[in-house]
């Protein structure tokens, strides 16, 4: 066997371990990262990279999937070693290469998922001839020859234009890549097929689809959730291949209680809810920062840092924790359905000095100048109409300092 060596990334988090797996041409950290701070309370949360991707080395000679779920394993059960957990039994969750290992640690090794989340993958990823197309053009030209293809490919309509610090950071990440262990992972693609396999996996199997996915569509999702044992289908509207990139919140939302139902009794304990109860300060303080600076931007919360004095430090430190750690942390809604919330909260209160500043997070967060619009419309109605005006005004302002045309 030619088994690659592959590295781990520790993404925090205690429990039961789960095992994130990432795409052609991204990083561990740069796909999984924002969603991974929802994972974290109630997982151990581990991440692998591909062979010439983020932390692993270049490969020194060609692999198959097989050969490359081996190298997983073997990567897994290294980072697990000084905890004695060699071995352990673990959740998975990875995205198109990263799902198809996953299928391939199903049948290969089922003593050792419990279950796993297959997110914009397929038992069969495009053709033969056009992964030895692509293998070819990244010998010849670096992976800088396919940064414009993976663009159009990755990400839904628009979502360039709502988030670029994230699909820069990804489209970065792509033109850091070596060659070689790109080009290999698409030769290994090129062979892989276990549609005819697909009944012989018996852990529970949740199939997450981009609906705007033209790489791996909804159907061939549907061909895993079908083929499994016990599988589930979720599409995800206005996603396309990236999905834990693209929709943070939602693929968080629906992750988390798939695999809690998974994980038996060693899971951290929760509420009635099945919200994790078991957060220390640190951890929720922590998790609160991670998901302020993905919504509200790095440059706000920097900001909002060194303007702290010993008299509000205290309050910035209470809102880190309880405001984002404690609430926008929790599964039970996605961070988009949380700023039409928001918005619609400081509309009604009349709270318009921060509303410019969640117009800006809501639109990070997935919402559309046309969703936005209607929820101001509707808050016309249930809030007043001077406010809804107000609130309409500023959030003008807000979007065309963005750069987004109103028409």
């Amino acid at each position: 066997m030619s088994v690659p060596d592959i590295r781990t990334v520790d993404l925090g988090g205690r429990g039961p371990v789960l095992l994130l797996g990432p795409s052609l041409g991204t990083t561990a950290t740069a796909l999984w990262e924002t969603t991974a701070v929802g994972l974290t309370i109630d997982h151990r949360v581990l991440a692998w990279d591909l062979p010439g991707h983020g932390a692993s080395p270049a490969p020194s000679e060609p692999f198959d999937l097989g050969e490359l779920a081996a190298g997983v394993l073997t990567a897994l059960d290294a980072a697990l070693a000084p905890e004695g957990r060699s071995g352990e039994r673990v959740l998975y969750a990875g995205v198109s290469v990263g799902g198809a290992v996953g299928l391939q640690l199903l049948l290969d090794a089922p003593e050792r998922v419990a279950a796993a989340a297959l997110l914009c993958t397929g038992a069969r990823i495009g053709e033969a001839a056009g992964w030895h197309d692509r293998a070819a053009l990244v010998r010849a030209s670096g992976t800088a020859g396919v940064v414009d293809g993976s663009r159009r490919r990755w990400f839904a309509p628009g979502f360039v234009d709502r988030d670029p610090a994230r699909a820069g950071l990804l489209l970065d990440a792509l033109a850091a890549t070596d060659a070689v262990g790109y080009a290999q992972t698409c030769s290994a693609l090129a062979a892989f097929d276990v549609r005819d396999r697909l009944a012989a996996i018996s852990p529970p199997v949740l199939a997450v689809a981009g609906a705007a996915d033209e790489a791996t569509p909804p159907a061939d999702l549907a061909t895993i959730a079908d083929g499994v044992r016990d599988g589930r289908l979720l599409v995800l509207d206005d996603v396309a291949h990236l999905a834990p990139a693209e929709a943070p919140g939602r693929v968080a939302a629906a992750l988390v209680p798939f695999l809690r139902a998974h994980h038996g009794t060693t899971g951290a304990p929760t509420d009635r809810r099945g919200v994790p109860s078991s957060a220390t300060v640190e951890e929720q303080r922590a998790a609160g920062m991670t998901v302020r600076r993905a919504v509200l931007g790095d440059a706000h919360v920097d900001r909002a840092s060194a303007a702290a004095t010993g008299f509000t430090e205290g309050f910035q430190d209470f809102i880190t924790q309880y405001a984002w750690g404690g609430i926008w942390t929790r599964p039970g809604l996605a961070r988009h359905a949380r700023s039409l919330i928001t918005l619609t909260a400081l509309v009604a209160r009349g709270h318009h000095e921060e509303l410019a500043m969640h117009v800006r997070a809501a639109i990070g967060n997935g919402v559309t100048v046309d969703e936005l619009e209607e929820l101001f419309l509707q808050t016309a109605i249930y809030c007043g109409v001077p406010d809804a005006n107000t609130a309409f005004r500023i959030a003008q302002r807000t979007l065309t300092e963005m750069g987004i045309d109103l028409g």
